[in-house]
């Protein structure tokens, strides 16, 4: 399954199930910050940050609150999202 991590002004394109609301803001909070040679944690093994997704791919959506503005870019695929019937969580 392939999803979209939104984070305020930022977002993440993610391979695995669709998260509940806690494990996507552990997610969140991980991916956003970058730790020089830290290592992957076991608990976030079931997904994993794509580069290379087709936007008719994305089957969930979750919107992890932040001070950010969403990007217009993305509010137009959450948009289309929600056209599809992926009501993001």
């Amino acid at each position: 399954m392939v999803g979209i991590l939104v984070c305020g002004s930022n977002h993440f394109i993610v391979r695995g199930p669709k998260p509940d609301r806690e494990t996507a803001l552990r997610l969140a909070r991980y991916w956003s910050i970058i730790e020089i040679g830290g290592k992957e944690r076991p608990e976030f093994a079931a997904w994993r940050i794509s580069t290379k997704e087709f936007r008719e791919e994305l089957s969930w959506a979750v919107i992890a609150p932040d001070d950010g503005e969403i990007s217009p870019a993305v509010a137009i695929l959450l948009e289309e999202l929600r056209d599809r019937g992926v009501e993001p969580l």
